[in-house]
């Protein structure tokens, strides 16, 4: 089918690219392997919704690299139209307390749509020219490991994209699984188990476990523990 969007999964490689930047080319994942990243697209360039989006990744980025992670932007729109609107942004926009916000992390130019289409950021259904609001957390491995779409109209939930990165990596920390709304503190859910014996022996374990059901137990993981293992200060 001509118009179809071909999208990239939970649990693939991220897609290889090369490409031009405000902070200089990008060989990604090659640039950042050992780190998440935190890779998405955004419509265009001097539109209102984008730049308080930017303006809060920017106030954001020191939280994030604390947790391995690094940013990465992309639009369909050529370097210097970036370079103008981060600096437009810089001087002249306010926003929910945040001013004179520099944004470093890298804004891809990408008018060719190559890199867009490797990551089905462009949808027709929303616009043939313009990626919507596409959120993908790539692991230090340059595995996809969660994929937000947004359409072009609604600015994301960063407290949620945060909240997600410190999720993804609690779980592979601890072997466990986050429930939902789960924050640095909270109960755990301990992974479904696999045998009668191992059923038994959760519903028993008191002690240690909270099992409503055989296939429902949580335990206590102490938030310090997992923003020491997380963070990096």
């Amino acid at each position: 089918m001509e118009n179809q969007v071909f999208m990239p999964r939970i649990g693939e490689q991220a897609p290889e690219f090369t490409a031009i930047s405000t902070q200089g080319t990008i060989n990604f994942p090659k640039d950042y392997e050992g780190k998440w990243v935190i890779f998405f697209s955004h419509p265009a360039d001097f539109t209102p919704v984008c730049t308080s989006e930017f303006m809060t990744f920017a106030s954001m980025e020191k939280q994030f690299q604390e947790a391995n992670c690094e940013l990465l932007g992309l639009s369909v729109d050529g370097l210097y139209s970036h370079i103008a609107w981060l600096r437009t942004i810089k001087e002249k926009i306010e926003y929910k307390g945040m001013k004179n916000v520099e944004v470093k992390f890298p804004l891809i130019e990408d008018i060719t749509m190559e890199v867009s289409k490797k990551y089905g950021m462009i949808m027709e259904g929303e616009s043939n020219t313009k990626a919507v609001r596409a959120v993908f957390f790539i692991d230090p491995k340059g595995t996809i490991r969660t994929i937000l779409y947004y359409p072009l109209s609604i600015g994301r939930n960063f407290d949620e994209i945060y909240r997600a990165l410190i999720a993804l990596q609690t779980a592979d920390a601890f072997d466990i699984a986050c429930p939902a709304d789960w924050r640095p503190g909270d109960d755990v859910i301990v992974p479904t188990a696999g045998s009668c014996g191992v059923a038994k022996e959760r519903m028993d374990d008191t002690e240690n476990l909270d099992c409503k059901d055989w296939f429902f137990c949580t335990k206590k993981l102490d938030k310090d523990l997992v923003l020491k293992t997380i963070l990096k200060k």
